[in-house]
């Protein structure tokens, strides 16, 4: 029934003239580069910014963009004043005013980076191979990789070895300056930052997965319809066919 829903959904916007000045969703943008950032001719884009935007098109809609930190955000979304928020992890306590779109693109995973130095010396494929090592380790503060990583800044001995800060820009130099041998990071922002650093010649991506959980888009059950999201979903799935999304992906990761 979902599938003939949105079909028809699609059938009615296709047919629809003027319909992209009817529909005007809100979507939830916020400084975090390579998903979402301003430009400095003030325009706001990122991965997630042109993903959604491409999708709404497709459905003959504009999105109006609100920059809200996280937490904000989700508050506006269960209230009804956000339509749309990337990057969201489905939770129970979310289901209860947000429809969730389903892993449909690609999960964005916290990888392990290292400077080629360290690479060299422990080229590992766990995290949980550090354990009993020198390794010196930089993470966020306030931010879960994951249960080897819990793992290790469990042992006292290894936790002495990890520098937490609350931006990663710092962590990249301590990375370049040899203070530290790698730090845990999504994989889009890391490749992005580095690029954007230079240097992604002395800091190196791994092959040390670290977590995987798939990020989604939800939607709140206040101002959005399910027969549109329902759309929505199938719109994202065909960006996915197409090729649009790693097209998306190749402007902002290879630069």
């Amino acid at each position: 029934m979902t599938l003939l829903y949105s079909m028809a959904l699609l059938m009615f916007v296709a047919l629809t003239p003027g319909m992209a000045l009817a529909c005007e969703k809100s979507l939830r943008w916020d400084d975090d580069p390579p998903f979402s950032m301003q430009e400095a001719n003030g325009e706001i884009v990122g991965i997630d910014v042109d993903v959604n935007r491409l999708a709404l098109a497709r459905l003959g809609c504009q999105a109006r963009m609100i920059k809200l930190p996280w937490a904000r955000a989700l508050k506006e979304l269960e209230l009804g004043r956000l339509d749309v928020l990337p990057g969201a992890f489905k939770k129970p306590e979310r289901e209860l005013y947000a429809y969730f779109s389903g892993a449909r693109l690609r999960p964005s995973r916290n990888i392990l980076f290292m400077h080629r130095d360290a690479l060299a010396r422990w080229p590992i494929g766990s995290l949980l191979e550090l354990e009993n090592t020198a390794f010196r380790l930089g993470a966020q503060t306030n931010v879960s990789y994951g249960p080897d990583y819990l793992h290790l800044i469990g042992l006292e001995s290894f936790a002495s070895q990890v520098s937490f800060a609350t931006n990663r820009m710092g962590l990249w130099r301590m990375i370049d300056k040899n203070r530290i041998d790698g730090l845990i990071a999504d994989e889009h922002s890391g490749l992005y930052e580095l690029h954007k650093l230079g240097l992604a010649d002395t800091i190196k991506p791994t092959a040390v997965v670290v977590s995987t959980d798939a990020a989604q888009i939800a939607f709140s059950k206040k101002s959005v319809d399910p027969v549109f999201v329902a759309a929505y979903i199938e719109v994202l799935s065909g960006l996915v066919k197409d090729g649009s999304y790693d097209q998306i992906l190749q402007r902002y990761l290879n630069e």
